[in-house]
C-alpha cells in the first residue's frame, strides 16, 4: 500500500554465550612486553624459588599463561580467595599449585603465608597472580608480605603495537569473527592501547554484530570504538 513502511529487519537477541578461548602453549601471544614472563615461566621446574609472582594488569594474560604452567606442572588452580586453614594440608599435598586473584578479594593471610611455607616444605612449588605487587594488596601479616617481596616476579607490560594487533585477531577468531586486516590497523590505532580495552572492544563489536546480525565491517567497528574510547 501507498505510504506503508516497508517491514523492519528484526532486532536479534545478543546470549552471553561461551567463548573459545584457547588456553594452550600455542595459543599464547609474545611480544616484548611479556617474552620475559614467559620465559620466567616455562623455565620450570629450574625456578628460583618455590614460589613465583606472575604480575599484569587485567587482561593480560596471566590466566593463560597460569594454565599453561598447570598443564606441565600438573598443578591445582584455585582463587586466592577459596583459601582457608582447613585447606592447607591437601592442598600443599599436590606438589603445585596455581593461586590466582591474590589482590582481588578477602584474603585468609594465615591460611596464605602457612599454605606457602606448607608447599616449599614438600619441595613443591606455586604460582601467584596478582594485578599488582604484595605492597599494594593491603597486608597484616608481616612475615606473608616479607616472603612475598622476596620471591621472584615475572611481570607483564601493557602490550606493544605488533601485540595488541595480534591480541585483536585472536579474540576476534575466538569468537569465530572474520575481520580484515584494515579494520584491525584502524582499530588498534583509534583504542586505548590495554589488554583489557582489546577483550572490551572485541565483545562489543561481538555483541553488536550479532544485535543487527550482520558481519563485522570496518564502519560497524568503527562505530563501536567511536562510543567506547571517542566520548569526553
Amino acid at each position: 500500500m501507498p505510504g506503508t513502511e516497508p517491514p523492519r529487519r528484526p532486532r536479534q537477541l545478543a546470549f552471553d554465550l561461551p567463548v573459545d578461548s584457547r588456553h594452550g602453549v600455542e595459543d599464547f601471544l609474545v611480544g616484548p612486553s611479556n617474552e620475559q614472563a614467559y620465559a620466567l615461566v616455562e623455565s620450570w621446574p629450574a625456578w628460583p624459588d618455590a614460589w613465583l609472582r606472575l604480575v599484569g594488569p587485567e587482561g593480560s594474560g596471566k590466566t593463560h599463561l597460569a594454565a599453561i604452567w598447570a598443564a606441565r606442572a600438573h598443578a591445582w588452580t584455585l582463587q586466592a580467595s577459596e583459601i582457608d586453614e582447613g585447606k592447607v594440608p591437601h592442598l600443599a599435598s599436590g606438589g603445585a599449585l596455581v593461586i590466582e586473584d591474590c589482590d582481588a578479594g578477602r584474603l585468609d593471610e594465615r591460611a596464605l603465608f602457612h599454605l606457602l611455607n606448607a608447599i616449599k616444605a614438600r619441595g613443591g612449588f606455586a604460582l601467584l597472580t596478582a594485578r599488582t605487587p604484595p605492597d599494594q594488596w593491603g597486608l597484616s601479616v608481616p612475615d606473608l608480605l616479607s616472603r612475598l617481596r622476596l620471591a621472584p616476579a615475572a611481570e607483564i607490560a601493557p602490550p606493544d603495537d605488533a601485540l595488541l594487533r595480534a591480541l585483536l585477531v585472536k579474540l576476534f577468531v575466538d569468537r569465530q569473527l572474520i575481520v580484515d586486516t584494515g579494520t584491525i590497523e584502524a582499530l588498534a590505532l583509534r583504542m586505548e592501547r590495554s589488554f583489557a580495552a582489546a577483550r572490551v572492544l572485541v565483545d562489543a563489536i561481538d555483541r553488536l554484530s550479532l544485535e543487527r546480525g550482520r558481519r563485522v565491517t570496518r564502519a560497524m567497528a568503527n562505530e563501536v570504538a567511536a562510543s567506547l574510547f571517542d566520548a569526553e
